[in-house]
């Protein structure tokens, strides 16, 4: 269970990143973020919400025994 919330953690994280330098930068349109519909105007919101997910799960998966 902890290997599980630690992958998901780097997934959440790095599709939050990708998402912030995408709208940041314009350069590169990378992540999922930015593809899903509904997100329009809001990735950035989305992302940053996607990093804060992935700190908690990164919290949570330290609390679990070995």
């Amino acid at each position: 269970m902890r290997k599980t919330l630690e992958v998901a953690g780097f997934l959440l994280l790095l599709q939050g990143a990708m998402g912030l330098v995408t709208e940041f930068t314009d350069r590169f349109d990378v992540g999922l973020i930015s593809r899903v519909g509904f997100l329009d105007g809001y990735e950035v919101y989305a992302s940053i919400a996607a990093v804060v997910l992935a700190l908690a799960l990164f919290a949570l998966a330290e609390s679990r025994p070995k």
